[in-house]
């Protein structure tokens, strides 16, 4: 990591007071110079969060990590950038602008209101609505030539123009924030997978390029680990089965936990004997990012199952338990959030 400037989080989060349960177990694993926003937290001085959200498909728990962190960073007042990437996906996936809006009020902020994201405070924008985006990337992009692009995203001469020039877009909404018509030039996080890198530094290298116009400190970043999916890999919407959605039924939900991936024993006889193997478990890793949010409760569960005093079937059931108090919790409120999220889109 340190060869590309990314530090350990960890080094931080003593000056942090309350830091979020994903910073304290050490889900946020790194970052790049958030000590800079840190220090503007603790100030009580101006600072910005951005993110962005592809509309396509549903929301699932792995998309709520970002949204955790938000509601976080809003109750430490942050101001709040929300980018709608519907022109990412016209480019990247062939989804319609019309289409682009309908996943996102309808999936997207819908639940993050539902969640507890106060979407009045936030600034939220279409990226093909938003002129200022689209004027700041055709400025950067001045800066850019064909052969970075291609180092950095693997372009090729069949790759259409709309598709290499959308990083820009890309690279103008992390910085955009900045601008002396929002926020001015202030410490600016965005928090992402450790895929999304490639975004931050093409961003922290454009605005040293223009630095004598626009004065934009270096966006920060901090990297995150992805929430594994119900059978190993990666928590992904285009894969349902790997996926539990905000918007399962109680009932989806409890036959993907039966079925998920754990690291138990062969035998409840050899389970008992050498115990679990909780960091390869998905049902752990449940409990570690979403659904057990007491760290004394997380490390009793941790012993019961090393010690082999908790068996796998135990353990799903307890698992079950939790996500059906969150999806009928999450559920019922969703209903309302629903009209808000379509008022607040017709007023972007």
């Amino acid at each position: 990591m340190r060869e590309f400037g990314i530090k350990p989080f960890s080094e931080l989060t003593e000056r942090i007071p309350d830091p979020h349960l994903l910073m304290r177990r050490g889900v946020i694993f790194g970052h790049r110079d958030f000590d800079v926003v840190l220090e503007a937290m603790l100030k009580g001085k101006k600072y910005a969060v951005m993110t962005g959200l592809m509309p396509s498909g549903r929301m699932h728990m792995g998309h709520k990590l970002v949204i955790d962190q938000l509601i976080w960073y809003q109750k430490r007042g942050a101001e709040i950038f929300l980018c709608v990437a519907d022109l990412e996906a016209y480019s990247a996936r062939d989804i319609s602008f019309e289409e682009s809006k309908r996943y996102a009020i309808e999936e997207y902020l819908a639940n993050y209101i539902a969640l507890g994201l106060d979407l009045g405070k936030c600034r939220v924008y279409f990226q093909s609505k938003n002129d200022s985006v689209k004027h700041l990337a055709y400025i950067l992009a001045k800066e850019v030539n064909f052969s970075e692009m291609r180092a950095i995203y693997g372009f090729a001469n069949e790759s259409n123009i709309a598709h290499i020039f959308y990083p820009m877009i890309d690279a103008a909404d992390i910085l955009h924030p900045q601008l002396e018509e929002f926020c001015g030039p202030c410490p600016t996080v965005v928090p992402v997978g450790i895929d999304q890198d490639p975004h931050l530094r093409l961003a922290r290298d454009v605005a040293a390029r223009v630095q004598k116009q626009f004065n934009f400190i270096p966006p920060s970043s901090t990297y995150h680990r992805l929430i594994p999916g119900i059978k190993g890999g990666k928590m992904s919407s285009s894969r349902p089965e790997s996926a539990i959605f905000l918007t399962d039924s109680v009932e989806d939900a409890k036959w993907k936990i039966e079925n998920a991936f754990t690291g138990g024993r062969a035998t409840a006889e050899e389970h008992r004997r050498l115990g679990g193997q909780p960091d390869i478990c998905v049902i752990y890793a449940l409990y570690v990012y979403q659904l057990i949010p007491d760290d004394e409760k997380l490390l009793e569960v941790r012993r019961a199952c090393t010690s082999g005093e908790m068996v796998c079937g135990e353990c799903k059931a307890m698992a079950m338990d939790l996500m059906s108090n969150f999806l009928r919790s999450h559920q019922a409120k969703l209903k309302g959030a629903r009209e808000k999220a379509e008022r607040i889109a017709e007023m972007i």
